[in-house]
């Protein structure tokens, strides 16, 4: 199993548990990137052992889904999601089983995964066990469910994110019929949290391929979130592929994202962190005044909305005010009082006391917006009207 690419700790998984008696099989996402010559970042064994065998088998694990059958096995070298082949109830909440039940076999558990790219797992010998055409649809580049779609996205409406995510992350194809299931289903998508569509969105906006996003709105997907608007950002490729840039740009591509409430209102109901949050509400609001049309504007918006703030409002725009932002940045322009040359202790020292410290740095500081040449202790100096002899 080693010279398939899996790593000793969860090989030593596997090993201990067929020595015990039980079937235990590499399955899933992880199997599916050792295949695409991707290295796996986490490691989940199907077994027939129940979690209280594996507990027993192994000394340090974490019970992390017990009722799911789901142990955590703790090896040096690393984690491996030890879970006992299942067979799953109805999904009345449309996201978890109502009922889960171990008497089952391998077959039986592969086929209730998503999809067929999904749904192989490795034997002992490394040989690869495909019961639904996976190999066939990696080298394809498809992807399609394990048997009826609508069946699939009834047990769990976020399998209709996740098949967008993996088209932009691993550059699949839908099968035919698979977006016309995920926008019969859409509407199921409503019962999810936000905090897990935040995530699976989040994942597509990082990925290489962050315009597909848009197939989010366009398949109704977000119409709890935007009312069934759909969206074009195409433009998002072309941005750094930072949280920040791409969260404001798909605010950006949002019809009413100008006005600063439409990004807030779209960012809050996806549970955004406040940072994120505050720096896209700023952005919007910069673009809707209009961005700065030289450096001293920027410098100027920079003081008022912070380096976030201005980032976001550009990246709202595009890559090119992105990039003019940046080459500004790049500088390291003095945008705010702590960058002064002449800091409030030396104002201080001068004589000045109190308010009159903080009003005389905010009136250097908005000569040195105009005037960045000038963030120079004499100049400083001679604004104030002090001879530098005397400081």
């Amino acid at each position: 199993m080693e010279g398939r690419g899996v790593p000793s700790h969860a090989a030593q998984c596997c090993r201990r548990l067929w020595d015990a008696g039980f079937q235990a099989y590499p399955v899933g996402g992880c199997v599916r990137n050792l295949l695409l010559g991707r290295l796996p970042l986490d490691w989940d064994v199907a077994a027939s052992a129940l979690p209280e065998q594996v507990m027993a088998l192994f000394p340090r694990c974490v019970p992390t889904g017990v009722r799911h059958g789901t142990v955590t096995v703790l090896l040096p070298g690393g984690a491996v999601e030890v879970t006992t082949f299942r067979t799953e109830g109805g999904y009345s909440d449309g996201r978890h089983p109502d009922a889960v039940s171990f008497r089952a076999t391998l077959r039986e558990d592969l086929a209730r995964r998503d999809f067929t790219v999904n749904a192989m797992a490795l034997d002992r010998d490394g040989t690869v066990i495909d019961l639904f055409g996976g190999q066939a649809d990696l080298a394809r580049g498809l992807l399609r469910c394990v048997g009826d779609p609508d069946r699939r996205f009834g047990e769990d409406a976020l399998r209709m994110f996740r098949a967008v995510r993996f088209c932009a992350q691993l550059d699949f194809t839908p099968a035919p019929g698979l977006s016309d299931a995920i926008r019969r289903n859409a509407a199921r998508a409503a019962a999810l949290s936000a905090e897990r569509v935040q995530g699976e969105l989040e994942r597509i906006l990082l990925s290489h391929r962050p315009a597909l996003a848009g197939r989010l709105f366009d398949l109704g997907l977000m119409a709890r979130w935007t009312g069934g608007v759909p969206m074009h950002p195409e433009q998002l490729a072309q941005l750094p592929p930072g949280r920040l840039e791409r969260w404001a740009g798909l605010c950006g591509a949002l019809p009413d994202a100008c006005a600063p409430a439409g990004a807030e209102r779209f960012l809050f109901s996806l549970r955004l962190d406040r940072r994120l949050l505050r720096a896209c509400t700023a952005g919007a609001q910069l673009r809707q005044e209009g961005l700065p049309r030289d450096g001293a504007g920027w410098r100027r918006a920079l003081a008022r909305l912070g380096r976030d703030g201005c980032r976001a409002g550009a990246a709202m725009e595009g890559a090119a005010a992105l990039g003019q932002l940046e080459r500004l940045l790049e500088l390291d322009p003095c945008v705010t009082v702590g960058q002064l040359a002449l800091s409030g202790g030396d104002l201080a020292a001068l004589g000045l006391r109190g308010r009159a410290i903080g009003a005389a740095q905010h009136r250097l500081l908005r000569h040195v917006l105009d005037f960045p040449e000038d963030n120079r202790r004499d100049r400083l100096l001679e604004l104030l009207d002090v001879p530098a002899g005397d400081a």
